[in-house]
């Protein structure tokens, strides 16, 4: 049997609601795993943000930080890192820009920092560590900084200005991610194709915000949650359940099936 990479993006795709991942879901995933399927997470989160969600599931690929950071089992393979002047520059012109109090995040390689308002860990439970900081004095290499922008305009106009970023909105609030130019799920993707000696035939890909469209078209199957944005429908190969009806359980086990 040809090995499959079966990737999952995390949020409104893998977990619920309730962020946690379905029994039935992940008796699905582990049955495709032990049939010879390569098993991968590709997530706009941080790595450390993410495994706090996984609970049982121990992927064999973890895409994270919207592609800026790839492991292959417990090896980097892939980092995209801003230098630590960079980093300074990019959270001072988001702060010019948006305005002093705007809410930043930066990933690390091994830390979510966030100058947060109201602790995140208060809204939902299993939520991850995330440091909390000023950023004054900010010495750190930044894989992703995202930055939550109520107004389109100053929106736009940061992505102009952070001409070396790929800028991204996700769908279900405010933020804005902002990576390397080129630093993208797709992108990393290949990486691991080229890794596993893969096409992108190979791959399954399950997703539904903005920054899935790419990775779903590049997937050999581009298989959209039902609470999918049209955006990502319009470009899967399949529309499934959503992500509160066990859609990629039943997906996956009608493959197995078969």
């Amino acid at each position: 049997m040809n090995k499959r990479i079966l990737l999952f993006d995390l949020d409104g795709t893998l977990l619920r609601a309730d962020k946690t991942i379905s029994d039935r879901t992940l008796t699905a995933i582990n049955r495709c795993r032990l049939k010879g399927d390569i098993i991968g997470i590709s997530t706009s989160r941080s790595e450390k943000n993410c495994l706090s969600f996984l609970g049982d599931l121990m992927p064999d690929i973890l895409i994270t930080s919207g592609g800026a950071l790839v492991k292959k089992d417990k090896q980097y393979i892939y980092k995209a890192v801003f230098s630590r002047q960079r980093t300074r520059e990019l959270i001072h012109t988001a702060r010019e820009i948006c305005g002093m109090n705007c809410e930043i995040t930066i990933d690390t390689v091994d830390t979510h920092f966030w100058n947060y308002k109201v602790n995140p860990g208060q809204l939902e439970s299993n939520w991850g560590d995330s440091v909390w900081t000023d950023y004054s004095n900010f010495s750190e290499e930044a894989l992703k900084m995202c930055v939550e922008i109520f107004d389109d305009e100053k929106a736009g106009c940061l992505a102009d200005v952070l001409k070396d970023c790929d800028s991204l909105r996700f769908s279900d609030g405010y933020w804005y991610k902002f990576t390397k130019k080129g630093v993208t799920k797709e992108n990393a993707m290949s990486l691991i194709c080229s890794t596993y000696k893969k096409t992108n035939k190979d791959i399954i890909a399950f997703g539904d915000d903005y920054a899935d469209i790419e990775m779903l078209r590049f997937a050999g199957i581009g298989v959209a949650m039902g609470n999918s944005i049209e955006e990502v429908k319009k470009v899967a190969d399949i529309v499934i359940g959503t992500n509160e009806e066990d859609g990629i359980a039943v997906y996956l086990e009608k493959i197995l099936e078969g």
